[in-house]
């Protein structure tokens, strides 16, 4: 009986103890739902003449900018809860038309481009989101964001009333805008303010394009707070009534500060843009903006009562070949990482930038930071031998038909994929001749050839280098130029004729060249794909070059992260499981690729390389980035 009694109270205690612990699950569930419904949902984000308020209530906006383009999907939520254990409260993004509409009329908005979901994740985790549709929205991508298709037409005039141009956006809007009116503030969704292009005040060209961009977002179901975001330069013309202009920075100048509140006087200040690094283009030393700098800065908009969004919280990576490119003071390509020395680094690890923000932003926040997510391990594996290998030359019978041609043709006219011309990657011009001398390509070439005569190497055409000679023969001989799209400007007034490959006449002793074979190699995933038909033979002791080289990579148990190096490389392309990774160049300043965990299998992995010039043909993965060699951003 004794025994029966003690089981019973020992019982008891369970019970009222686990009774205890669903009370308090049930008590914070629902109080945090009340506390989500207490909020005045019938008055978005306003402004008076201080500060903003939402749901009628004073609000600052902490920001950081998140791209989802940028990060592989798995690992959205994983960058927005450091955001919030940061101290963030609003998330921002932008929405790259060229990814999202690749071909005119098709729609990408699942997988990684899955945008509605990537708003929804935000609200779930407790971020508000200011969202930057564009159509133009520069970000350092290939022509800023805007699809290369538009550039078909001979006449068109991007970021302005142009027909062409117009009926392209509207076509857009109407699928985007329909998507992100359910998510706004006042219907229940996290989108509290949307921004009407991306400093145009800096571009201005066409004086009613911005109040037609106005119209195109409210006539479709916009009814939050709209805004611009310009530099100082461009403040002046790029606002438009009854839209909030914003600051974009590095630097605290009061002028600017000073000069915001006399073009906008009465409203609070909004820093859209402060730039907490930069990006990186090839040749180039990777920029570090020191993390004192960047606090001190930070803490004193704070301190006058300003809001504040960082650009970039975390930059992540531009897979594949999006990276934009620098047009002054000459032609610069961008690299493949966009790591952008942010508050997280490329592959989402804490930074001594983000440990000062937090301490920071932990006395504006007004309750306790959640805590910082556990890191996830990166991994070093076996290098990858490549034990395969494809010459260029032997690949284009497995590759889309060519075309013929009188004279070249730039990749955006291409008759390819329905009618849309090729976007990015690799095109190969062929053509005979009989005899040597003098070759100049003065401006035709976009962006860089390397140059074959009967499939041996004679030289590179670039910006700079803009004649080669050609040996003496005069027996006929193929000419072949193999031509890259390095990467599309993506911000300044010569947008309008970003055309790559080659768009006027390559001479020969002074007489243009005519009758061109020429084949689209856009390196796309279904290109890499009908390769597996052709072929591959055991790696030569002297393999030919460009070429495709094979191997694999090992992964025992769950993938993590780590990260590509390729010495003894030059210059290409690199591949796992069919995806592009994106570029690398030994040049640098980056001499490291990052491979996401959820891009690997747990066992084989195919590696391809693509690669222009020389190889040791070993590929290394370890468990630490090199961005290369730094300079001070001043």
């Amino acid at each position: 009986m004794v025994f029966l009694s003690v089981r019973s109270s020992h019982r008891r205690r369970y019970i009222i103890l686990l009774l205890s612990i669903c009370g308090v699950i049930i008590y914070r569930q629902i109080s945090g739902q009340t506390g989500k419904m207490k909020i005045n949902r019938r008055e978005g984000l306003s402004v008076n003449s201080s500060q903003f308020a939402l749901g009628g209530e004073p609000f600052r906006i902490l920001g950081g900018s998140l791209h989802y383009f940028r990060v592989p999907r798995a690992y959205w939520r994983d960058r927005m809860m450091k955001m919030k254990a940061c101290g963030i409260n609003t998330l921002t993004t932008q929405v790259p038309w060229n990814l999202h509409e690749p071909k005119r009329g098709d729609f990408q908005f699942h997988g990684g481009l899955d945008l509605e979901t990537f708003l929804l994740q935000a609200a779930d985790v407790g971020l508000w989101v200011i969202l930057r549709p564009g159509p133009y929205i520069c970000s350092e991508l290939d022509l800023g964001g805007l699809p290369s298709w538009l550039l078909r037409d001979s006449t068109m005039r991007l970021r302005s009333m142009y027909s062409g141009f117009t009926v392209a956006v509207d076509a857009f809007f109407d699928k985007l805008i329909p998507k992100v009116v359910p998510l706004q503030f006042k219907k229940g969704g996290p989108v509290i303010a949307v921004q009407v292009e991306n400093e145009y005040g800096s571009f201005a060209t066409d004086i009613s394009y911005m109040t037609f961009l106005k119209e195109a977002l409210q006539s479709r179901g916009i009814s939050e707070l709209l805004l611009t975001s310009d530099n100082h330069k461009g403040l002046k013309d790029g606002g438009v009534s009854g839209v909030l202009r914003t600051l974009n920075l590095r630097k605290l100048n009061f002028d600017d500060i000073n000069y915001l509140e006399a073009v906008q006087p009465n409203s609070p200040i909004l820093v859209m843009e402060y730039w907490t690094g930069s990006f990186d283009g090839w040749g180039d030393l990777h920029h570090i903006f020191p993390a004192e700098d960047m606090l001190s800065a930070v803490r004193e908009i704070l301190r006058r009562g300003m809001s504040i969004n960082l650009h970039m919280f975390h930059g992540g990576t531009n897979f594949g070949f999006v990276s934009g490119a620098l047009t002054s003071p000459s032609y610069k390509p961008l690299i493949t990482s966009y790591d952008y020395n942010a508050p997280l680094s490329e592959r989402g690890d804490y930074t001594p930038k983000y440990h000062l923000l937090r301490d920071l932003f932990s006395r504006y926040s007004g309750e306790p930071l959640p805590a910082m997510p556990a890191l996830r391990r990166n991994e070093g594996y076996e290098e990858a031998i490549m034990y395969q290998h494809l010459s260029l030359w032997d690949a284009l019978p497995f590759t889309p038909e060519p075309f013929k041609s009188q004279a070249p043709i730039n990749m955006e006219n291409f008759p390819v994929n329905n009618g849309n011309g090729q976007a990015y990657g690799y095109a190969l011009y062929e053509t005979t001749i009989t005899n040597g001398g003098f070759l100049r390509s003065g401006s035709s070439i976009q962006d860089r050839a390397l140059v074959f005569v009967n499939r041996s190497f004679i030289g590179i055409f670039n910006y700079k280098t803009v004649e080669l000679a050609v040996p003496d023969g005069k027996e006929e001989r193929t000419l072949s130029l193999l031509v890259e799209n390095c990467g599309r400007v993506h911000f300044s007034k010569a947008m309008d004729s970003q055309r790559k490959g080659i768009v006027g006449d390559i001479l020969l002793n002074s007489l243009p060249l005519t009758d061109f074979v020429i084949y689209s190699l856009d390196m796309t995933q279904s290109f890499i794909d009908s390769l597996y038909r052709a072929p591959w033979k055991t790696l030569p002791n002297k393999p030919s070059f460009p070429g495709f080289f094979q191997g694999r990579l090992f992964v025992d148990g769950y993938p993590s992260d780590t990260f590509l190096k390729l010495p003894g490389w030059t210059k290409g392309v690199l591949f796992i499981n069919g995806q592009n990774l994106g570029r690398y160049w030994d040049i640098g300043p980056q001499q490291s690729l990052y491979l996401p965990g959820p891009s690997l299998n747990s066992g084989i992995n195919q590696v391809i390389v693509f690669e222009e010039e020389d190889s040791d043909f070993k590929v290394q993965f370890e468990d630490t980035p090199d961005l290369g060699m730094t300079v001070d951003i001043q």
